[in-house]
């Protein structure tokens, strides 16, 4: 006898029977109790969420001969043909074959004709995203106004395929990925039916791993009852389908506090050795990562919303304390960001590997836009194991609860292990309380202006009143160049972090001439000269806050345009172009200036 799968064999026949999808059920069930189904219908979603199904479901509902009601009766010979495929009025067509416009025609020959055996005509259009575009244009009539007791139902998982005009003319319904304690209680239904004997925490795996996806669910269920045995264990479970067991989640958070490097890439070998899904070792991995952060910060209050099996839920806990919350914040952060990056790589295990090796360095990470310019001091301790003088913030957060703003980072090295120096990590320039120094700086340049000084000719505070963002800037930028352009790219942090300086676009709009006590800007054009006049103060206080010490700022009025006609003229008369424009019989019609 033919082996029937799980999943046709559990098909639900009722909206009642299936799980999740309570508000399209709803809307669906209510449409058929009164009788008033909308002429086209758009079921959407990831693959295994029951659209075909409902829609099954659905034009049984339509035809049964106790309709109008709620549910159909799969007792009345219209529900048993319906069940079967072989009810004439109900035709279930595939979109990826049927997907000409030839095809479509020919559906619409059919659909003037009523109904032979029930009381609706109802076309199940599976993939329709797959139609052409001119079988979609040929459909759009038909969609809007359909003859009488006739309904579309297209099922896509792709629904952003679809044209603007089809989505207009369909009731669109969005399935949602059904949440893993509702996939987890229909396959301890489906087993119970079977009397199968399980483990509680194999079927917690089978629906992690079917991420959603009811008959991925199934599927895998039939893969793992197929093995045989008289219980489904999570052992059974993790050896089908190659799952890391937790044995080698604990080594490796063991090896990550250790920061044991070797250790790391033994286990990296062995998930390759051991056939592991990488995929859903990620994935496991992050949900570790986010339940060790949530245990840190919410201790043993938050344990039974996590719902963990009790061993690993002891384990976690246990683990939780070992880790700081940055630490942990950082690594769930950046396992996330590798996750697709590394199925889809050319070299999976090598990519899998840098990240673990990541993880277990991820204290000793620091930006290279935070490493002293003069290099590092040495440390004559001799200690094996030297931590940083400051902090550093891992790679992909600024912190534990806050995430910084928008800048421009710098790669990541490794200042850590045996031979480490030890690092004094400069003032960070995104300290919060520099939102308010800039305006400081720009004070105490107002005041220096007012001051008796100012009038002897200065243009910057002097060095008794130089603002407290210019005192904290400035071992960062000691050594750092007199250049425009290297000041254009720090106003733009700057103004990327929010805090207040002369516009961007405006400082690249001038042409700047910087000796070592005098700067001298050239606008473009007399607009930036009045914006930059305007802004004076701002601009002396973000060079101070830059670093660049006393600077004579001068701006230099811009040489006059001329007009179209008078460069034309020019032209004409230039020597250089006369023998030119005698051999070619040519003469200046147009030109205009290169800003």
């Amino acid at each position: 006898m033919k082996h029937l799968s799980l999943a046709a064999r559990y098909r639900p026949q009722t909206f009642a029977q299936v799980t999740g999808q309570d508000m399209v059920k709803a809307v669906l069930s209510r449409a058929v109790a009164e009788d008033r189904p909308a002429p086209a219908y758009l079921l959407s979603g990831t693959r295994g969420v029951g659209k075909t199904t409902i829609a099954r479901i659905f034009a049984k509902a339509l035809n049964c001969q106790y309709a109008p009601a709620p549910e159909p009766c799969n007792e009345c010979e219209q529900c048993r043909k319906i069940t079967q495929g072989l009810h004439v009025d109900v035709a279930e067509i595939d979109g990826a074959s049927n997907n000409g416009v030839n095809d479509v025609r020919a559906l619409r020959e059919t659909i003037g004709y009523a109904p032979m055996e029930g009381r609706y005509k109802v076309f199940i259009i599976d993939e329709a995203h797959m139609l052409s575009t001119s079988a979609f244009n040929a459909l759009l009539k038909t969609l809007e106004e359909p003859p009488r007791n006739v309904v579309f139902i297209l099922a896509s998982t792709e629904a952003h395929k679809f044209p603007v005009t089809i989505l207009s003319r369909c009731q669109h319904f969005v399935f949602r990925h059904l949440a893993e304690d509702a996939l987890n209680a229909h396959l301890v239904s489906v087993l119970q039916r079977e009397g199968v004997t399980f483990e509680e925490s194999a079927v917690r795996l089978l629906a992690r791993r079917a991420a959603g996806s009811v008959r991925d669910s199934m599927s895998l269920l039939d893969q793992a009852l197929a093995l045989g045995g008289e219980q489904l264990t999570a052992e059974v479970i993790r050896q089908a389908f190659g799952l890391a067991g937790q044995e080698i989640y604990e080594r490796l958070f063991e090896a990550l506090h250790r920061r044991d490097c070797a250790a790391v890439v033994e286990l990296s070998s062995q998930i390759l050795a051991e056939g592991i899904d990488i995929g859903f070792f990620l994935r496991e991995l992050s949900a570790a990562w986010r339940n060790l952060f949530l245990l840190r910060q919410g201790g043993a209050a938050i344990v039974s919303s996590l719902r963990l099996p009790e061993d690993e839920s002891t384990f976690l806990q246990s683990a939780a304390a070992r880790f700081s919350a940055g630490h942990l914040h950082a690594a769930w952060q950046l396992t996330l960001d590798a996750q697709r990056g590394i199925v889809q790589n050319p070299e999976p295990a090598a990519a899998l590997e840098l990240l673990l090796l990541n993880l277990a360095l991820l204290p000793q990470l620091l930006p290279l836009e935070q490493l002293p310019q003069d290099g590092f001091p040495v440390d004559g301790t001799g200690s094996g194991d030297r931590g940083l003088s400051t902090p550093a913030r891992p790679v992909a957060v600024a912190g534990a609860a806050q995430p910084s703003p928008p800048r421009k980072r710098g790669k990541a090295v490794d200042v850590g292990g045996a031979d480490a120096p030890e690092v004094a990590i400069p003032p960070k320039l995104d300290d919060p309380s520099r939102s308010g120094q800039m305006e400081k700086a720009e004070q105490s340049v107002q005041d220096a202006r007012q001051s008796p000084a100012a009038g002897q000719g200065a243009s910057s505070p002097p060095a008794a009143v130089q603002p407290e963002s210019a005192q904290l800037a400035a071992p960062a930028r000691a050594s750092a160049s007199r250049d425009w352009q290297s000041f254009c790219a720090f106003c733009a942090d700057e103004e990327a972090a929010g805090r207040p300086v002369l516009p961007v676009h405006v400082l690249r709009g001038l042409a700047a001439d910087w000796q070592e006590d005098r700067l001298r800007l050239t606008p473009r054009a007399e607009t930036l000269l009045h914006q930059v006049e305007k802004r004076r103060t701002a601009l002396e206080a973000a060079l101070t806050a830059y670093g660049a010490g006393p600077v004579r700022l001068e701006l230099i009025s811009p040489s006059p345009t001329q007009t179209k006609a008078e460069l034309m003229e020019g032209f004409t008369r230039d020597p250089r172009l006369q023998d030119c424009l005698d051999i070619l019989k040519a003469k200046v019609t147009d030109c205009g200036t290169i800003p």
